[in-house]
């Protein structure tokens, strides 16, 4: 959505009101670090803190994603929201009146091609729903629906529908609603016909699920077909809304619960969320029509602290907990693991045993992510023979090795101890033994790092060994120079006038120069030196970025005069430098060709050049 423009006062008391530490602490563990608050990333997995928030000049950057900015841009990072909606909700919680609202003024093209997208995919889900509820091309859904035990309850709460057999349905549907079928095809509701004679709709007698964004709009769709036939689910296509790697299947629904509790419980399926929602767990989200990425898990651990898995009983859905497990305790959050019987999904236990078994002996009752290591181990061994029995132990030795509490270790090492009658020493000398080994082979510079995590649990390091900083990039002497020039001038208006009257806009850089532009209009417009603020007027991604790095640079250093016209000589060389490489080009060139006059011709231009940076 459009809005008017946003009054100045109002970015300026959100900002005032929204320290950056408090804002950032709520999402991340920070550590202090001199005058620096660090962490880890939230929006980019790290084992190695490289997340940086300055308190004095009220921003943040992450030195290895470059994400940067001042709480407001947090927040739009963070929750993925536009700059008004994050001023907005910022306003709302610091109780700061706002009376802006949506523009009269056209809104751009590609805000009117997203509300427009949003608006068919809203449309579409719900003739999907009528077709399916109140006409009979749905009344084999609507049986096939039954059998699997889904209620109307749970088809109005979900908005499921049905997609009919003929090919046109949604292309006509949507025709009429004068919808842009081009546009919609871009969308992934409708696709073209390989003759370029018009379009046919992507779902066909399917039984359909909306996909929805965090704020609860439908982004995108799912069919699942009623009998044989490959592929089972169809997704849409990813989209300028929709990216299954991010987006979590009834987040927007769970979020709430999710945030109360500090748990979510991670489902491989759609009708496995819906079917558990009814068995009372209301904080419960599937991945769309892939694995669980390191997107979905940063977005968990903004929310929650721990995670239930909860994937089909069969081998495949076991491995697929175990590949997640990881994933998931990178970002720090605590995993468990709902072990469900053999072969049985979560949707099959529930219509077999009852909401109240399922809460009961699968959700309220998970095992560790160790434990669940362990009996996953297990099944791939022969324990009835003696080959077996040895080669489980030692895995499950290689397992236990792992953990770093001394306690836990101990736990799992007893319980293994009286299951094969092994004297719990003996087991203590293998774990000891891939844990010298793992030791030898860590990297000699794991050894000094920093164990973090971002969640809310506590950081842990090892005892004694210092942090290991991590080494700037080596920029060229004229970028340098510009950075730290515009460093000087964000906190300085007399410096970035005198920079103005001297330099103007000759910065090499051309995002820098887009820097020194704004910050000379916003000096001339009676502006007193306000970082956060200045970059909460850029409202543009690259530059608040680099504004944010910028920032970061050391700025303790004396700056005079002298110092200044040093960094605009330095800048000013660039383009003299540049002019003499492409003259050498050029005279090579020359020489080459036998015109030895045009040669040397060439060579006094470079003199000259050359003569004129020695003198500047």
């Amino acid at each position: 959505m459009a809005y008017e423009k946003i009054p100045d006062s109002v970015i300026e008391a959100v900002l005032r009101h929204h320290d950056i530490v408090d804002t950032v602490g709520k999402y991340v563990q920070l550590s202090k670090q001199g005058k620096y608050m660090k962490g880890l990333c939230p929006f980019h997995s790290e084992r190695t803190p490289s997340f940086t928030v300055t308190p004095e000049k009220q921003i943040f950057h992450c030195y290895g994603c470059g994400t940067g900015g001042n709480a407001i841009k947090f927040i739009q990072e963070i929750e993925e929201y536009s700059f008004p909606e994050a001023v907005k909700v910022m306003a709302q919680e610091a109780g700061i009146p706002f009376d802006w609202t949506a523009a009269d003024a056209a809104p751009s093209p590609a805000d009117l091609e997203r509300e427009k997208l949003i608006e068919a995919h809203e449309l579409t889900a719900k003739l999907y729903n009528y077709l399916l509820k109140n006409t009979t091309h749905g009344q084999q859904a609507m049986a096939y629906l039954r059998n699997r035990g889904v209620t109307d309850k749970q088809i109005d709460h979900f908005n499921i529908g049905y997609a009919p057999r003929e090919w046109d349905t949604l292309v006509r549907f949507l025709d009429q609603r004068k919808f842009d079928l081009a546009l919609m095809e871009k969308g992934g509701l409708i696709i073209a016909k390989n003759d370029g004679s018009g379009y046919v709709d992507r779902f066909r007698e399917r039984i359909m699920f909306p996909l929805w964004s965090r704020e609860g709009k439908t982004i995108a769709l799912a069919g699942r077909l009623m009998g044989e036939g490959q592929p089972k689910y169809l997704n849409s296509p990813e989209t300028r809304l929709f990216n299954k790697s991010r987006n979590l299947y009834n987040f927007h629904h769970a979020r709430v619960d999710m945030r109360k509790h500090r748990r979510v419980v991670l489902f491989e399926g759609y009708m496995d969320v819906i079917k558990a929602w009814s068995a009372g767990v209301n904080n419960g989200v599937a991945s769309m029509g892939t694995s669980l990425t390191e997107e979905h898990a940063a977005l968990l651990q903004r929310n929650v602290d721990e995670a239930i898995i909860c994937y089909d009983g069969d081998n495949a859905g076991m491995a697929a907990a175990l590949k997640t497990i990881p994933l998931l305790e990178k970002t720090g959050l605590k995993v468990q693991v709902a072990v469900l019987p053999q072969g049985m999904d979560p949707d099959e236990y529930i219509e077999k045993h009852g909401a109240n078994a399922f809460m009961r002996e699968m959700i309220e009752h998970p095992v560790s992510a160790t434990k669940f290591k362990l009996i996953y181990a297990k099944k791939n061994h022969i324990l009835l023979e003696e080959e077996g029995r040895k080669d489980y132990l030692l895995e499950a030795a290689g397992i236990i090795a792992a953990l770093d509490s001394p306690i836990e270790r101990e736990i799992y090492l007893k319980d293994l101890s009286r299951e094969f009658d092994i004297p719990i020493e003996v087991l203590k000398q293998d774990v000891f033994h891939h844990r010298e080994k793992s030791y030898k082979m860590k990297p000699q510079r794991d050894k000094n790092d920093n164990w973090w995590n971002t969640g809310r649990n506590e950081n842990r390091r090892v005892p004694n060994t210092p942090a290991i900083p991590q080494a700037p990039p080596v920029l060229p002497a004229y970028q340098s120079a510009e950075r730290r020039l515009l460093a000087r001038m964000l906190q300085d208006a007399e410096v970035a006038q005198a920079v103005h009257d001297k330099l103007g806009d000759a910065f090499n850089v051309e995002d820098h120069a887009a820097l020194a532009a704004y910050l000379y209009a916003y000096y001339a417009q009676g502006h007193d030196p306000d970082v956060s603020r200045f970059i909460a007027l850029l409202q543009d991604d690259r530059l608040e970025r680099t504004a944010a790095s910028i920032l970061m640079t050391e700025d303790n250093f004396p700056f005079d005069e002298g110092l200044l016209e040093d960094f605009i000589r330095e800048i000013r060389k660039v383009p003299l430098q540049r002019e003499i490489e492409r003259k050498r080009e050029e005279m090579v060139r020359a020489e080459r060709s036998g015109d030895m006059l045009l040669a040397a011709r060439i060579g006094i231009e470079i003199n000259t050049l050359e003569r004129n940076i020695k003198q500047r």
